[in-house]
């Protein structure tokens, strides 16, 4: 078994194995903490959920870390608008996020640290990026300024990323970028909001440097795998990847996976502009099995446009060829699906998401077999093999995260 993906930095297929390792080493990055997930998230975190899922199912052992980012002006700016203390926000929304991917039934992360824990660890990272010169002082920031020899190992940027870059979410511009690739290593700030103290002065770290602080703790740098949404490729992965080729000479993962949005009414879902569909209301509403059929029913790296009608459809879907399958091996009748169909359609489905995470090829499979049940006047599982039919259903349940006969 080899999982295969599109490398978003090379641009080629890549195979994601451990190296130097007993295990593959993923990061994954995780919530802004100071509104609920919305789908867009949800989609993000359950292809991930696909591909360790994959790895646990073919035996391969993955260290898999998602950051909590509880340290933001968003954070303290909602806290203030609610009345609440910045760190009694985050940890509220920290707790609701995690809910909600277990109701998912997302596989849980085997680290995921808080921002706020590793700010001395960002403060020595910036510490070295400094006395090799890559930061200076502008106003009240100190910001990286990525070399020419860096461009050839980092993401290629469109010669209009001036216009689609995106502001620091410490809102810390203020007319001091003069390159949009620029970005801030430590902002001055004083009390009320969550201050430290630093060879900089009391403030905020900026938020690259926490990816990248928390990932060389906990996995070592290079990582084998990051994955995100699209939208992480710049100015974050970008920035990432400046601080690896800076302190490590290489990037800061072997591979880079994106997923596609969650547009509503074309437009990126985002929690700050409020086009959203929250996560939470949209799994009780449709199922967890029935809105991950849904949302992952398109290839991951194309965007989702969200319809009320569209995720209805797929509920009503879902739950025929679940109806079908349970049916199947249910017990009694004896019909004409042996153990050897069965087990063929289980490694067909394994196959389609080992080529390049391709989970709407593996529901286009568990659609066709679940039509030919459908069209069968025997649609049974062999009375002496209706035990392994089972187990290859079960495969495909542990595979995909989806329910089909009650095992997941």
């Amino acid at each position: 078994m080899a999982f295969e993906y599109f490398d978003t930095l090379t641009e080629r297929s890549v195979r994601l194995r451990p190296h130097g390792r007993p295990y593959v080493s993923a990061y994954v990055c995780g919530p802004t903490v100071y509104a609920p997930a919305h789908v867009g998230h949800g989609r993000t975190y359950l292809a991930f959920d696909i591909v360790r899922r994959y790895l646990r199912d073919a035996g391969i052992p993955t260290r898999h870390v998602m950051n909590v980012t509880d340290v933001e002006d968003k954070i303290d700016e909602r806290a203030r608008e609610l009345g609440m203390t910045p760190m009694g926000l985050a940890r509220q929304e920290e707790r609701r996020f995690f809910r909600e991917l277990d109701a998912l039934h997302i596989l849980p992360p085997t680290f995921a640290p808080r921002a706020s824990a590793w700010v001395p660890r960002m403060i020595r990272i910036g510490r070295q990026l400094e006395r090799r010169g890559y930061v200076e002082r502008r106003g009240d920031g100190w910001w990286y300024s990525p070399p020419a020899r860096h461009s050839r190992r980092n993401f290629r940027l469109a010669s209009d990323v001036a216009r689609h870059a995106v502001r620091e979410p410490s809102g810390a511009d203020r007319g001091t970028r003069p390159d949009p690739r620029d970005f801030m290593i430590w902002r001055r700030q004083e009390a009320p909001v969550p201050t430290w103290p630093s060879p900089w002065g009391r403030g905020v770290p900026g938020w690259h440097l926490e990816c990248y602080a928390m990932a060389q703790h906990h996995l070592g740098v290079p990582v084998d795998f990051q994955g995100g949404g699209k939208d992480l490729v710049f100015p974050h992965h970008y920035a990432q990847n400046e601080i690896a080729l800076a302190l490590e000479g290489a990037p800061f993962a072997r591979g880079f996976m994106h997923f596609g949005f969650v547009r509503d009414g074309g437009s990126k879902m985002s929690k700050s502009i409020g086009n959203l569909v929250s996560l939470g209301p949209a799994t009780r509403e449709y199922g967890p099995s029935a809105l991950r059929w849904y949302l992952l029913g398109r290839p991951y790296a194309d965007p989702l446009d969200w319809s009320n009608r569209d995720a209805g459809r797929a509920r009503a879907e879902y739950r025929e060829i679940r109806r079908r399958m349970g049916r199947s091996v249910a017990g009694g009748a004896s019909g004409t699906v042996s153990a050897a169909q069965a087990s063929r359609f289980a490694r067909e489905v394994t196959r389609s998401i080992e080529r390049n995470l391709g989970v709407d090829r593996a529901f286009e499979r568990i659609r066709r077999w679940t039509d030919a049940l459908g069209r069968s006047a025997r649609p049974y599982a062999r009375a002496g093999d209706r035990s392994a039919v089972r187990a290859a259903y079960e495969r495909v349940e542990h595979l995909t995260g989806l329910e089909l006969v009650g095992s997941r």
